[in-house]
């Protein structure tokens, strides 16, 4: 329902024109595996940037399962809504499949660049891939990330789940996934690179 011929107050962020557009393009990590919707890493974002006083709203493109090319395969869907920033977290789900990191790379490469092509910016999220699979896996696969990031002038946060995987009291039982307090800790690390980035849209800042 729309509602019309109310006072909008200039410092309230609901009230904004043109609300920065964030889309958290990812897998479980960003679709909120486990958890209500409200307790997911996008509804958890928009929640802590509204309340800093920023005009935003965060779209949860994340979907379970998905690979990096799972991901590119849906990206032009998610285009549709025309977002200004692109958090861009896919990756875990190609090491937890120990699948090859130049596949992933041109993936991720493709999508970053599908989303300059709109005119957005780009967060790269880093993941590391699972010890189990050897150390020249680990190194080829943590190489991707940084070295795309460097390629395309991208904001890196350098692993996702830094600081929440360690902790099995920020995680659901699977030991994988964030609970809603893991997700808050996410929330907390990326914010910063998410704000300087936000310094692109002075005016979704009140003052």
């Amino acid at each position: 329902m729309v509602l019309t011929g109310f006072l909008c107050l200039p410092v309230s962020p609901a009230c904004a024109q043109s609300p920065v557009h964030i889309l958290a393009f990812g897998d479980s990590l960003t679709a909120g595996y486990g958890l209500v919707a409200s307790q997911s890493f996008a509804a958890q974002l928009e929640t802590t940037l509204q309340d800093q006083g920023y005009a935003v709203r965060v779209t949860n493109a994340g979907v379970s399962g998905d690979t990096t090319s799972d991901g590119l395969s849906r990206i032009d869907w998610s285009l549709e809504d025309k977002p200004d920033l692109v958090i861009l977290e896919l990756g875990a789900n190609d090491g937890l499949r120990g699948l090859k990191p130049e596949p992933m790379r041109k993936n991720l490469e493709a999508m970053i660049v599908k989303f300059h092509e709109v005119g957005a910016k780009v967060i790269l999220a880093g993941m590391q891939a699972p010890s189990n699979w050897g150390p020249l896996y680990q190194r080829g696969f943590g190489r991707v990330f940084p070295e795309l990031a460097k390629k395309y002038k991208l904001s890196l946060y350098p692993f996702f789940l830094e600081g929440v995987i360690s902790d099995p009291a920020l995680l659901l039982d699977d030991g994988l996934h964030p609970n809603a307090k893991g997700v808050a800790k996410i929330v907390e690390g990326i914010l910063p690179v998410v704000e300087k980035e936000l310094k692109a849209w002075p005016e979704s800042k009140s003052n």
